[in-house]
């Protein structure tokens, strides 16, 4: 008998649909069921990482208010005279605001030395015939030796200093005159300050010629130093009139606490010099930007919360939700120790409305008048030891840091929602083994069937075929 390859097809019953029904009747309520809860946890996990977003933005800004350092900026408001700058500041945490008028008398330099005469007819000239040592200082730290070697030319002498490892700062140059003078050697020095000027000697007098010498003991020999405009001098500025030198352009803590760069000097009328007016503030701007991050971020939390546990939502009635608005309101409105006249955070202009949404507020006082009066108090109010940043980013670590129970109802979540995946393949395996066992069922069945039909087909033919045997007319 030939093999039977699809239910029913040997009975002529239409099995397949049978079995197809029978599966289908088993798994679709089990499948929906699987699908819904599958849904349910997404949305409320989706919801949970709302929450958690959220939480983790606040947290952020209350770090930056939890640093005493962000409320000890100060600003520093330069009005230029029309010249142009002449100088900048960088103001630190501790300095005073004040009003002071800066002028610059004197930029600081570095020392300048010319070869003097005719000592070198061109770049070519042989510097020293039988070699030597030149040895260079600035001031008592700065120290460089150079080894000259026999027949070195000027060209070379000029390169062998440039190029030098130790060099300390000297930049060696070559001007042509063009006339009887010949060639000049130019050094200059970028150690600044007084009593910095450059200073070479040699162990040889064949490099007299490289020496430097004062202008006014030797001005036709060696390298001269120009004493009106060419020796290494202080900065000098002037702060409300008190004179302040120093051996560079940058004067630290000239003004206690704030360094001062002059950056040119001031023009000199009738024997007074411009002034810079430097206007040392709080730096309120930085402070106000801080506080309203906080209040947008604060409140963005609190409409999360009250957005995902609407009824219909996935959050509503949860407890830990209720819980963490009742504690937000309560750190919100706990109390200050050390703050000057502020007893808790409302004190500083801040307020909560009805909807339990945080503004600015100026009932008891605006934020502006409590920096006008008491800046230093606001930082120790968020940033102090009982502050109430410090107390709201405990808080919100106890959800969102990697043990808190945000991260822990997420870890529970994903793994729930990954149960329902390992579910949904048992399902289907089932549903496998079900239509396997059905298959196997009706298979026999349809043998049966079959074989019943064959006999009644052989049987009717040869009852067909008997004397007297009288086939029926339909």
């Amino acid at each position: 008998m030939p093999l039977i390859t699809s239910a029913g097809i040997g009975s002529g019953l239409d099995l397949e649909s049978i079995i197809s029904a029978s599966v289908s009747a088993e798994r679709t309520p089990k499948l929906q069921s699987l699908l819904r809860k599958e849904e349910s946890l997404k949305v409320e996990l989706s919801a949970i990482g709302e929450v958690k977003s959220a939480i983790s933005k606040l947290k952020d800004t209350m770090a930056k208010l939890a640093d005493m350092d962000n409320f000890g900026k100060r600003t520093a408001n330069i009005k230029q005279p029309t010249s142009g700058d002449i100088i900048s500041v960088t103001p630190t945490s501790d300095i005073s605001v004040g009003t002071f008028n800066i002028a610059v008398k004197q930029m600081a330099q570095g020392s300048r030395a010319v070869s003097t005469g005719s000592a070198f007819a061109d770049s070519s000239a042989v510097v020293s015939a039988s070699g030597g040592t030149l040895s260079f200082a600035a001031g008592a730290s700065k120290t460089f030796d150079l080894t000259v070697t026999a027949g070195m030319t000027l060209a070379e002498l000029r390169d062998a200093i440039n190029s030098s490892d130790t060099n300390f700062g000297v930049t060696a140059n070559i001007v042509n005159t063009g006339s009887a003078e010949g060639s000049k050697l130019v050094l200059t020095s970028n150690v600044t300050g007084d009593g910095n000027d450059l200073v070479i000697t040699s162990d040889t007098s064949e490099l007299d010629a490289i020496e430097t010498y004062n202008e006014t003991t030797n001005p036709t020999g060696g390298m001269v130093i120009d004493q009106t405009k060419d020796k290494a001098q202080d900065a000098i500025i002037t702060v409300d009139g008190l004179q302040v030198n120093s051996s560079t352009n940058t004067f630290k803590d000239a003004v206690q606490d704030m360094t001062i760069t002059a950056k040119q000097k001031s023009v000199e009328t009738a024997g007074e010099f411009e002034t810079a007016k430097l206007n040392v503030e709080y730096d309120r701007e930085s402070i106000n930007t801080l506080i309203d991050e906080f209040i947008a971020n604060y409140n963005n939390l609190v409409g999360n919360i009250g957005f995902q546990t609407r009824i219909g939502k996935p959050l509503n009635g949860d407890a830990s939700m209720r819980s963490l608005s009742d504690q937000l309101v309560s750190t919100l409105a706990s109390s200050l120790t050390d703050a000057g006249p502020f007893e808790s955070i409302f004190d500083i202009g801040l307020g909560v409305k009805k909807d339990g949404y945080l503004e600015k507020s100026s009932i008891v006082r605006s934020l502006n008048d409590a920096m006008d009066n008491n800046f230093d108090d606001i930082g120790t109010a968020f940033a102090g030891p009982d502050g109430i940043a410090k107390k709201m980013e405990d808080l919100l670590a106890n959800y969102v840091d990697s043990n808190g129970l945000i991260k822990k109802r997420e870890a529970d979540l994903s793994e729930q929602i990954t149960d329902v995946g390992d579910d949904k393949i048992s399902l289907d395996q089932r549903m496998k083994d079900l239509e396997a066992s059905l298959r196997k069922k009706y298979a026999g069945l349809d043998v049966l069937l079959a074989q019943m039909q064959q006999t009644q087909a052989y049987l009717g033919a040869q009852l067909a075929n008997l004397p007297g045997f009288t086939k029926s007319k339909s």
